[in-house]
């Protein structure tokens, strides 16, 4: 990224990836920008306190009204929209919330990302949004085509913005992870609450979150959706690791069934998907589908090989046993403070 003095946004910026993508921005020569755009002014303050940098600029606002969200965007060369609602069952008990901030909010930020010229735009989303059946899935489904659809109509028109997406699963240590209720619950010595032992998740660090953005950033050309190989563990593995990690031999556990709207696996990458998919090594590339309507697939013609392929599932990805699990939630600063600090 190194060249011309680069201006970026990320929307829900002070959420745990937006801090962390900070940190990594802040550190690059080039950059004489940050832009947060939220709407939780005491958050902000407190990031504005903690990162004490000039080039970090706060704008609060909410995605959901778009004029409010104008004068961050304006003269940007870069947004990465990560704000969201993402607690499935928040969304479950209020899905009309979670419509005007992951479907209404996303329209609005790549609507204006096209009226101010911005040059690349990386939307962040989930693996919710492949065969969804929560309502977090289903609107962060919606936004995601809500971004190809500006990749496909605005490449047809010549538009000089260029629209990506990125697709990851649980993120360790983030808001809404297991493994910190896990530890707080472990260290107030109260009973783990275990939804479904045989449950399984994709385990990424916040760390990883942003390569896979900043990869996405570098590598896309319009229209592509990005998602990184991740192992997977069961959440009854997850559980056992971090008590071996607090120093905790016992611990007892209540068994809650699954929550609104939880799956027992979750899938990065869909069947139909896998088959226009490009495997990069520690990473899969949805390639770009850039036709407009005048063709026939979308009418006599289908692909051939979608049945040839599986999803990519929490399933049937690398499964971590405790060790191993163990060995992992140790390798990332972002997890270890959890058990360290």
């Amino acid at each position: 990224m190194i060249g011309k003095p680069k201006k970026y946004l990320i929307t829900g910026g002070t959420g745990s990836f937006g801090k962390t993508m900070v940190k990594h921005l802040l550190m690059q020569p080039d950059v004489e920008e940050v832009r947060v755009l939220s709407r939780d002014e005491k958050k902000q303050d407190d990031m504005r306190r903690s990162v004490n940098d000039k080039r970090l600029r706060f704008f609060l606002g909410d995605v959901r009204c778009k004029e409010s969200s104008r004068s961050a965007v304006r003269g940007v060369n870069f947004i990465f929209h990560a704000a969201a609602l993402k607690q499935v069952p928040s969304c479950e008990f209020f899905p009309m919330e979670a419509v005007k901030t992951n479907i209404h909010g996303t329209d609005n930020i790549s609507s204006l990302a096209l009226e101010e010229s911005v040059d690349r735009f990386v939307m962040l989303s989930t693996d919710k949004a492949v065969y969804p059946i929560n309502t977090m899935g289903v609107s962060k489904a919606c936004a995601e085509k809500i971004v190809l659809s500006k990749a496909r109509n605005h490449f047809h028109n010549q538009h000089n913005t260029i629209f990506s997406i990125t697709r990851y699963g649980n993120v360790m240590a983030s808001r809404g992870s297991v493994i910190p209720l896990f530890s707080q619950q472990l260290k107030a010595n109260k009973r783990l609450t275990v939804t479904d032992p045989n449950m399984t998740r994709f385990l990424m660090s916040l760390e990883q979150s942003v390569d896979l953005v900043l990869y996405a950033f570098k590598h896309a050309t319009g229209g592509e959706i990005f998602v990184r190989k991740a192992p997977a563990a069961k959440v009854a593995t997850l559980a056992e690791a971090v008590a071996n990690l607090i120093g905790l031999d016992k611990f007892e556990i209540d068994y809650i069934g699954a929550r609104h709207g939880e799956k027992l696996y979750e899938s990065l990458l869909s069947r139909e998907e896998m088959a226009i998919s490009k495997d990069e090594g520690s990473f899969y590339t949805v390639l770009s589908d850039l036709r407009d309507l005048n063709y026939d697939q979308c009418f006599t013609e289908g692909y051939v090989d979608e049945l040839k392929f599986d999803e990519y599932t929490s399933h049937n990805t690398e499964r971590l046993d405790v060790l191993k699990t163990i060995k992992l939630l140790k390798k990332y600063d972002s997890v270890k403070g959890l058990f360290y600090a």
